[in-house]
């Protein structure tokens, strides 16, 4: 029996030291070439090598995989393929097999529910060693009385409902498993909300029952409860003892984390935890309350101008906000949904992600970009809107806002490609943490944690505030592709700028320059 105990402990050294030594070798292999080429939108590039900032690398504790893997974006293909294959390597010394997928847990507590009174949940992948969480609220615009309600139970149930909920979800972008498509989060813990209150992520209001009471609500909007109940659950698998605690958000849920984001931090305080540093990824939320192009009627959804829309909304929904903004617009809490009004009021750190030409803004807007060019007085709304977003992101330290028509980003596959003066968005948010963790120790000196006082300096050769200067729609060269919505075929941004009844006599005019040149830097996509 002891002779069979000593062969299985030399047998489990061996395997250490195969390990260990696959470890050295696959570490040790020499570096990737100077350039890789990477495909976005179907059309492959060329990247050459950056030189990365001088800088030391910063390890908070025993968190696992902190490299800074953003700073070698031109070969990172290669360099990603060293990677897997030191993985696929040491994939015998674990006894678990490797999950990519998120897995749907529902709520214990069944009294958080979806709008229909289905139970509510989440999706999650947990890394074993990761002090890093990340929690994100999926979009969906919303609906604001009744009838929009009823009409968007018929049309969008999964929006409603987790009756037909897959069991699994894969994580893309930020959420992504993959180092190669997701260089500063791929090994964090993932845990994916579905949005199912249609609330933006706000309510506190349960299913009413019309057979006791004279509610006028056949629906549930729980938003903010469903928040606060899959925090609960998330301390007893390993929250409780994180570092750092992303909560973010694309669309609806991008507005939802501006709602959110001191409350989580709040609740975790009140558990016991606050250790725990809660910050903010807001993609895609941040609204204007602006004058439509064209005005209607409050009749549904996407006809409804957005201001009017929240006003019944925030009644319907039982709404709640945060309690600076309430303190700060008693009576018309409703001015809370838009960024730029609650983003001074908040205590926690939150980066913002907003194209300068959000679709779903001109949906709002009435600015409806069809089959049709647009005319003058559209092209003229569409570029002053670009210009209201920059002011009003004007003293957001954090942020990244490029000059393109769509909408939401990070859990896109092509998140990485896209650029704002040179610097990509996982690149700034690994600049950004590196920020807090710099202000994080200046503030504990100065005993201030709110995030609007002693901030440090930027780090030379790590942008975090990144707002495009060019005038119209795509005239970033890196903008996501454009296709004409009507044949699906590819647009070039000449194509696409004259679609949008783009008069490149008079914008030459107005920049100051030659009409040959600026239709020379539209070709080249300059």
């Amino acid at each position: 029996m002891r002779s069979r105990g000593l062969e299985r402990r030399s047998g489990g050294l061996s395997v250490v030291r195969s390990c260990l030594l696959l470890l050295f070798i696959q570490v040790s292999a020499p570096t990737a070439p100077a350039e890789a080429r990477r495909v976005r939108g179907g059309r492959a590039q060329t990247r050459r090598v950056q030189p990365s900032p001088p800088h030391r690398e910063r390890v908070e504790g025993a968190e696992s995989f902190p490299l800074d893997f953003t700073a070698v974006e031109g070969n990172m293909d290669n360099f990603m393929i060293q990677i897997k294959n030191l993985a696929q390597s040491l994939y015998p010394c674990s006894a678990q097999k490797l999950d990519q997928d998120m897995k749907l847990h529902f709520l214990k507590n069944v009294s958080v529910t979806c709008n229909d009174g289905s139970p509510a949940g989440y999706y999650i992948k947990e890394s074993k060693g990761s002090k890093r969480w990340l929690v994100f609220l999926e979009g969906g615009w919303y609906c604001f009385n009744r009838q929009t309600c009823d009409g968007r139970y018929e049309t969008m149930r999964r929006l409603m409902s987790s009756t037909k909920w897959p069991q699994t979800r894969t994580g893309t972008g930020i959420l992504s498993p993959q180092p190669e498509e997701n260089p500063h989060w791929w090994n964090a813990n993932m845990v994916f909300i579905p949005y199912c209150s249609s609330d933006v992520w706000s309510g506190a209001t349960a299913k009413t029952d019309h057979s006791k009471t004279q509610q006028t609500s056949d629906y549930a909007f729980m938003g903010s409860l469903i928040i606060k109940e899959v925090v609960n659950e998330l301390l007893t698998k390993g929250l409780d003892n994180a570092k750092v605690l992303l909560l973010a958000g694309s669309s609806a849920g991008g507005t939802g984390v501006l709602l959110n984001v001191d409350h989580v931090a709040e609740q975790l305080v009140s558990l016991g935890h606050p250790g725990v540093r809660v910050r903010g990824l807001a993609d895609s939320g941040w609204f204007l309350d602006n004058k439509q192009y064209r005005f209607t009627d409050c009749l549904d959804t996407i006809s409804c101008a957005p201001t009017e829309a929240i006003k019944r909304g925030i009644r319907y929904w039982g709404g709640l906000v945060p309690e600076n903004c309430r303190q700060a617009h008693v009576g018309e809490e409703w001015n809370c949904f838009f960024g730029y009004k609650v983003y001074p009021t908040l205590k926690s750190p939150v980066f913002v992600v907003q194209w300068l030409f959000d679709e779903a803004q001109l949906t709002v807007d009435n600015i409806h970009l069809t089959g049709q060019p647009v005319h003058e007085g559209q092209w003229r709304y569409i570029q002053n809107l670009g210009h209201e977003l920059r002011s009003t992101l004007r003293d957001v330290p954090a942020m990244f806002a490029p000059a393109c028509l769509s909408h939401e980003l990070i859990t896109r596959t092509y998140w990485m490609d896209i650029q704002v003066k040179g610097t990509s968005l996982p690149r700034a948010l690994h600049c950004w943490d590196r920020s807090l963790q710099d202000n994080l120790h200046i503030n504990s000196s100065h005993g201030n944690h709110n995030h609007q006082n002693h901030k440090a300096p930027p780090t030379r050769g790590c942008p975090l505030h990144l707002i495009d200067s060019c005038p119209w729609p795509h005239c970033n060269p890196t903008c996501p592709t454009i296709r004409d919505q009507l044949t699906g075929q590819e647009m070039s941004v000449i194509q696409f700028l004259k679609h949008l009844g783009f008069d490149v006599q008079k914008m030459a005019q107005q920049q100051g320059m030659d009409p040959g040149k600026l239709l020379g830097m539209l070709n080249n996509g300059n």
